[in-house]
């Protein structure tokens, strides 16, 4: 994967590099002001996809695209959330305020990867992006999983389901009657396979059921946590960076 970081501070540039890296991600490219992209981009083919800064030393990251037809995917990765609406009209998969959370980098990644065979080689802007991630037109998704217990097989209805979670390498599933069922699912396939209206991804390793939600919770530094009814090993928290996205979610 061709990827270019755009970020005026170095040192949040080589973190964000390291992050990456972690995700099998190599940004050997950071252009730290507008002046150093614009001439880049004259220069070189065009990556796959950007993670850009908004307010560089130079001015704002938008005049890029003033001057140059930018075709590249964009993962923005800014200190300021005015500037949301503004990037959403461009080519961008996710907008991730700062400090970065690693599972929200993760899922923002593989957000434009799972993006990929409908979108390769051609330049998309966020409205027909936003339709692939949220219309669940033509598409069928999973209604029961089938979880073997000892010698026997049995069938889970989806509706059953109160959560899904990661846990020792393993995926599982979490009923409304308080069991748990290992899958051969990992989450990230999960994601593709779930009604996106139904089930949201609050973290690395929880997906929780709209219908299962028993209360929310203000938490610690503008998160939110989630009660769950039979659910209670881990606390099921929304980090601050999905939060605004969540509350959509819920409508």
């Amino acid at each position: 994967m061709n990827v270019i970081i755009i970020e005026d501070e170095k040192p949040a540039a080589r973190l964000l590099q390291r992050k990456l890296q972690k995700l099998n991600i190599e940004a050997q490219t950071m252009l730290h002001s507008v002046e150093e992209s614009l001439e880049w981009f004259g220069n070189n083919p065009h990556p796959e996809l950007i993670f850009l800064d908004i307010q560089l030393s130079d001015g704002l990251s938008f005049e890029i695209f003033e001057n140059i037809p930018i075709k590249s995917a964009i993962i923005f990765t800014t200190a300021y959330d005015e500037y949301a609406l503004r990037a959403f009209k461009l080519n961008s998969i996710d907008y991730l305020l700062k400090p970065i959370d690693e599972d929200d980098l993760e899922a923002a990644v593989n957000k434009y990867k799972n993006l990929q065979p409908q979108t390769q080689n051609l330049s998309l802007d966020f409205d027909q992006i936003r339709q692939m991630l949220t219309n669940p037109s033509e598409k069928s998704y999973k209604k029961r999983f089938t979880v073997k217990m000892g010698q026997h097989l049995k069938m889970i209805n989806i509706e059953d389901a109160e959560c899904f979670y990661s846990e020792n390498k393993g995926t599982y599933i979490h009923t409304v009657e308080g069991r748990d069922y290992l899958l051969e699912n990992t989450l990230e396939q999960l994601e593709n396979e779930l009604d996106p209206a139904k089930f949201y991804r609050v973290s690395r390793k929880f997906i929780v059921s709209i219908n299962a939600i028993k209360d929310i919770v203000v938490y610690t530094n503008s998160r939110l946590k989630i009660i769950l009814p039979t659910y209670n090993e881990d606390e099921v928290i929304v980090s601050r960076e999905r939060v605004n996205d969540f509350r959509n979610w819920l409508g």
